[in-house]
């Protein structure tokens, strides 16, 4: 499929879209998106950490795009909350393309009762180019573009039956409220910041949609590139417990002696 064509379009609204909070819970409480996955086959629903509010679901993901065999595979490696973990040491992947796909879902009208379509709305999608400490964000709207091979349908679209032509993008669009992808940090005309889409590190990836420049939904995932991911905030509380336990103790044998 050809996903280098998307022109990136920062948007004006973009501090609009960003004001409001990023929701890092799997999507409806299950993780699924409506009304399935949508793009290519054999691609399986599940672990999107999203939101559905406003009558806007947004889901994001990371998952195994080159396995040891150099393969996809539904593997997600999710954490329950936002974060994805991939080891590139597991991956064959080519030299010009990191071990994961980060996948996108934005449904405008996920209740069907509404007669939103995607082109209602305006989108922001902010890629991490910097594995490291910093971020340092590619950003576009990736549904009003001008060309894009997304696979599109509506909320009874069965998995990977979406709807995707190229040329014909721009004009059919609109008359869809279901858009979905699956990119790959090496797609280097979307990601032209990523020198090296094996770089290893922490990618954040947001994305917002918003209605007149106000922010309907947000949400956010973080992907853990070859390293591991440290249990800090569940291990603080019981590390403070401990210090406050043996204070007492030493309070104690202070006051008996």
């Amino acid at each position: 499929m050809i996903r280098d064509l998307i022109k990136p379009v920062v948007l004006l609204t973009a501090g609009m879209l960003l004001s409001a909070p990023a929701l890092a819970a799997p999507v409806n409480g299950t993780g699924l998106v409506t009304p399935d996955v949508i793009f290519g086959s054999g691609n399986a629903n599940g672990s999107f950490t999203g939101v559905n509010t406003n009558n806007v679901e947004l889901g994001l993901r990371g998952k195994v795009r080159y396995n040891s065999a150099g393969l996809p595979e539904n593997t997600f490696n999710y954490d329950g909350d936002r974060t994805y973990t991939f080891s590139p040491a597991d991956s064959n992947a080519p030299a010009n393309r990191s071990a994961f796909n980060f996948e996108w879902s934005i449904n405008s009208d996920v209740s069907g009762t509404g007669s939103r379509n995607l082109t209602d709305l305006t989108y922001l999608l902010q890629v991490d180019t910097d594995p490291g400490a910093g971020t340092n964000f590619e950003s576009f709207d990736p549904i009003n573009q001008l060309f894009a091979d997304h696979a599109l349908g509506n909320n009874s679209t069965a998995n990977g039956a979406g709807v995707s032509n190229l040329l014909l993008y721009s004009a059919i669009v609109g008359n869809y409220n279901v858009a979905q992808n699956s990119w790959n940090l090496g797609f280097s005309l979307l990601f032209p910041g990523i020198v090296d889409p094996q770089a290893e590190g922490l990618y954040t990836i947001n994305l917002s949609a918003a209605l007149n420049g106000n922010t309907l939904a947000s949400t956010s995932i973080d992907i853990l590139y070859g390293v591991t991911p440290v249990p800090v905030p569940a291990a603080l509380p019981l590390l403070a417990a401990g210090l406050g336990l043996l204070g007492y103790m030493g309070t104690r044998r202070r006051r008996q002696m």
